[in-house]
């Protein structure tokens, strides 16, 4: 590389930032052979056919796929360890004791209390849109999973102290908690693109929070539409 192209790729950070662009690292990507776009395709067929009919368990499929993308050497056995991201693996074991704490420290019988304090004196929509807005608070310390199995519970206590029916609390905990765009640790695909598109934690909330916006505009008068309460 040229002392030119050097000294302007050490300026595109600084120079990206003031653009409001978001940076892409530089990244190996595999992108394969047409040879092996079938089998990929197939393996992935049957493992999702194997969750969605109760054949096995997310988990166990899923990791039965992986295995038999080496073993049909659909990626080869040498480049297996560069496609596991070990940070991301890290950051996802450490999560999970912190969403266990939370669980059993009595935070969520806290935040029942609050949040019926809150809502005591809304309309339908506004509860609906606060437990909404309280999961996708909740999903980026948590993650979606861990918030699911904190809020529902809180929810349908919540939906139940008020009058309501649940129906429409629980869904908007799922959905709040799967739609995490501020962070890349409340979802999966978030972490996931994390390192292949070299972003940095400050790059989620500056499109996640006006699409966190759209998504709660969206969302609560549809909830209300499908399961009144």
């Amino acid at each position: 590389m040229s002392s030119c192209s050097r000294a302007f790729a050490s300026r595109c950070p600084p120079i990206l930032t003031e653009l409001g662009c978001l940076p892409l690292a530089e990244r190996a990507i595999l992108l394969g052979t047409t040879r092996n776009v079938l089998v990929p395709l197939a393996i992935l067929f049957v493992a999702m056919g194997a969750t969605a009919l109760g054949l096995a368990p997310v988990g166990i499929a899923f990791f039965a796929a992986a295995l038999a993308m080496v073993v049909f050497k659909v990626i080869p056995i040498s480049e297996v360890y560069q496609s596991v991201d070990g940070p991301i693996l890290v950051m996802l074991a450490a999560l999970i004791p912190v969403s266990g704490t939370l669980r059993t420290s009595g935070a969520s019988d806290v935040i029942a209390g609050w949040l019926s304090t809150l809502a005591s004196s809304m309309p339908a929509w506004g509860a609906v849109a606060l437990i909404l807005v309280t999961a996708m608070a909740v999903t980026p310390f948590l993650n979606n999973a861990a918030t699911v199995l904190v809020m529902a519970p809180i929810a349908a206590s919540f939906a139940g102290g008020l009058g309501y029916q649940p129906e429409a609390f629980l869904m908007a905990v799922a959905i709040g908690a799967g739609c995490d765009f501020l962070t890349p640790i409340g979802h999966q695909c978030n972490t996931l693109v994390m390192g292949p598109g070299g972003y940095r934690f400050s790059d989620y909330p500056r499109l996640g929070l006006p699409l966190s916006v759209l998504v709660i505009l969206v969302a609560v008068p549809t909830l209300l539409m499908v399961w009144p309460v």
